[in-house]
């Protein structure tokens, strides 16, 4: 399995300075993808004069949204150009729902770049609800840009026995792009386990086994990127936390997900949630690859 998709790094714009953050990450990872960059902003316009504003005539309003939409992406290029000006740069306006047209925007994507929050105003980039409904369904692996992007540290990765590979894949991906080592982390913990038997449990025998889990995972990509310091992390602790704390400091934090469930939060689960609300750095979150 290869996690690198074709086409641009798409970003979603709402004029917001979250998004310009995305943006100029963006604009460096296009730029190590050697892709281009393609900029969306999503005018949500429904016809309906907010309360309190006089009504101007509905094409009004909808040509006003529409001058503030293409304000924000030509400003969003400007960023861009002044990141790395090799990335060629494309932009697009579109009606429409922002959690709809973003997922569509993947369907063509090698990546999806959002904001950390929005302004809730013609795209309402807002993490929370679309943010999280684009991580969850999107066809591409998504990154919300948050906390410190100025990082050179690890790629850090969750790691386990069932739902990782695809997230696997495009850590070690970005480790190899950005030089840098990779951290596998691997929380395992007795809150599943029958408290009447956790006193008489081999706790040495069961990390053994929980170690296992990782070298398994970890066995096909350290083969395929050789070049990767990898640095295993096993650890008797909540994933969700774990994770975060291993994230300190990291250059990028990776997570899959189930990919299943009708409802947003079953989709995303809760690690990716918890990365997605308290990362210190930017979070991917990737589907399983037969789930896209």
């Amino acid at each position: 399995m290869d996690t690198l998709h074709g086409g641009p790094v798409v970003v979603g714009i709402d004029g917001s300075e979250p998004a310009l953050r995305a943006v100029r990450w963006a604009a460096v990872e296009a730029g190590r993808r050697g892709v281009g960059l393609r900029l969306v902003a999503v005018v949500g316009w429904t016809g309906v004069t907010p309360v309190g504003v006089a009504p101007l005539g509905a094409e009004y309003e909808r040509q006003a949204l529409l001058r503030l939409a293409e304000h924000a992406v030509v400003e969003a290029a400007d960023v861009a150009r002044g990141v790395d000006g090799t990335v060629a740069v494309d932009r697009q306006v579109r009606d429409g729902s922002a959690a709809v047209v973003l997922v569509e925007e993947s369907e063509h994507a090698a990546l999806l770049v959002v904001g950390n929050r929005g302004r809730g105003g013609f795209a309402g980039l807002l993490l929370g609800s679309v943010g999280v409904d684009v991580a969850a369904r999107a066809a591409c692996p998504v990154v919300v840009v948050r906390g410190d992007v100025l990082s050179r540290g690890p790629v850090v990765v969750g790691v386990d026995a069932e739902h990782s590979d695809a997230a696997l894949g495009l850590a070690f991906e970005e480790a190899a792009r950005y030089g840098a080592a990779l951290v596998a982390v691997h929380a395992w913990s007795e809150t599943t386990l029958d408290p009447f038997l956790v006193p008489f449990l081999d706790w040495d025998a069961i990390r053994a086994d929980e170690e296992a889990v990782v070298g398994q995972a970890l066995a096909p990509w350290t083969a395929k990127f050789p070049e990767v310091e990898v640095r295993p992390v096993v650890v008797r602790d909540n994933a969700a936390g774990a994770l975060v704390r291993a994230a300190q400091g990291a250059v990028l934090v990776v997570a899959g997900t189930r990919g299943r469930g009708a409802l947003r939060g079953a989709l995303l689960g809760s690690v990716s949630q918890a990365l997605l609300h308290h990362a210190p750095c930017p979070v991917a979150v990737v589907r399983p690859e037969g789930q896209r």
